[in-house]
């Protein structure tokens, strides 16, 4: 439809309407309403077409590429965007054409064009900005970075900028003076307060490398144990190992202390650090008796040997009276049973030996004298690591009998009715 069939088709109803009666002013406005229909239909009919045609165009461009980056474009919507753009750029050319007896008419839908023009580039922006973090968190430099809370802080900007666009669009009143980015910069610090410290925390998380998308994190404060699954602007979200989430503000990683478990997942085992109490009157010093039926315990025996001959050279030349066994160098089971769990760690192929081992003794307690095992098991997998570490008490506390050693227990019921 050309310039010239537009003007003699409103011609010809301007004069229907004038045979009927009707006065110019009633005659322009119906001229204005039928026009809008017709413009509306065209305009609607247009961008159906141009998006479809777009759209098919993408889709058989992401076919042929091997990046990805096209194809989540697609599903951002950038193709159906740039077809509402196409649709824009036609109407707006059309406007004048379309109302040139209606310059009122024309001036409010160039400048409802205008509004939506920004609108559109503000939509275009975040769909690239959508399309650009999806596409970096596939690669693993960026795919446990912060990413959306940069893209969250970017479109908080394009906002503002439309915003203000909009604004001086719709009243003519100018952005650039002194006191007006004085006085809005007030209001966005006011209202945007939680969303900049967020923003600092976020920028803080990404440089110090404090939190990545993916590590396991313990925040006691908020009830927080598990996975971090999301890091954006606001909040940071951990689903816990009930397969909840909780939502933690991202400025309480850098206000708050928290515990990140990454440092175990990257190193070459999992710490486990237990003790077993023992009870105290069970220790005894050894006899020659029970150094023998101790020889039969196949890790210590090595031990015991060369121990043994160690103490009696030390007894023969200090000429140390053992008719009290409490003269001189003596072993005892307590010494004998700490080093049998050193050799059975040791022996243990789950046990990490490029890392550190030790049993120890801790100080007594009012429930026993601890034995501390602190060794690393080289398979860090929650429920393998927990296997281990039962596994490895289970052995201890049934060898313990065999050194003479009680394990404390506080005494129950039954134990009150035996000495009865």
């Amino acid at each position: 439809m050309n310039t010239e069939t537009l003007q003699a088709y409103s011609c010809i109803l301007q004069d229907y309407l004038e045979n009927e009666g009707m006065t110019y002013g009633w005659a322009v406005f119906i001229n204005v309403v039928v026009n809008s229909i017709i413009a509306f239909i065209v305009v609607t009919i247009l961008d159906i077409v141009f998006r479809k045609i777009i759209i098919q165009v993408f889709k058989a461009f992401t076919n042929k590429t091997v990046s990805t980056y096209d194809d989540y474009l697609i599903k951002s919507n950038f193709p159906k965007y740039i077809a509402h753009l196409v649709s824009l750029t036609i109407i707006w050319h059309l406007i004048p054409i379309i109302f040139v007896e209606s310059p009122l008419v024309i001036s409010l839908l160039l400048l409802v064009a205008k509004v939506y023009s920004v609108i559109l580039f503000i939509l275009i922006f975040r769909s690239v900005l959508r399309t650009t973090r999806n596409f970096m968190e596939e690669s693993e430099r960026f795919g446990d970075k912060p990413l959306e809370s940069y893209v969250q802080v970017l479109m908080i900007f394009a906002w503002g900028v439309g915003g203000f666009l909009i604004i001086n669009l719709l009243t003519g009143f100018s952005i650039t003076s002194l006191a007006t980015l004085g006085a809005a910069s007030a209001v966005v610090l006011l209202i945007f307060k939680d969303t900049i410290l967020g923003f600092v925390a976020s920028i803080q998380v990404s440089v110090n490398d404090i939190v990545r998308i993916g590590d396991w994190i313990t925040l006691e404060k908020f009830g927080a144990d598990g996975f971090v699954t999301e890091i954006n602007l606001a909040t940071v979200r951990v689903q816990n190992w009930d397969h909840t989430f909780t939502t933690i503000p991202t400025y309480s990683l850098i206000s708050d202390s928290f515990q990140n478990w990454r440092g175990m997942q990257e190193s070459e085992g999992r710490r486990i650090k237990r003790s077993i109490y023992i009870k105290q009157s069970s220790i005894k010093f050894l006899s020659e008796e029970d150094l023998e039926n101790f020889k039969k315990i196949s890790l210590i025996k090595p031990y015991i040997e060369h121990r043994q001959k160690d103490i009696d050279k030390f007894n023969r030349l200090t000429e140390a009276n053992k008719e009290v066994q409490i003269n001189g160098r003596n072993q005892t089971n307590l010494g004998v049973f700490r080093h049998y769990i050193d050799a059975f760690l040791n022996e243990n192929s789950a046990i990490s030996k490029d890392l550190f081992l030790m049993v120890r003794h801790l100080a007594p307690t009012d429930k026993g004298l601890p034995i501390e095992i602190y060794c690393f098991s080289k398979d860090k997998r929650w429920v393998n690591y927990e296997h281990i570490q039962a596994d490895i008490f289970d052995h201890l506390l049934a060898a313990i009998p065999y050194f003479d050693l009680e394990i404390f227990e506080l005494p129950t019921g039954q134990d009150f009715r035996a000495r009865t």
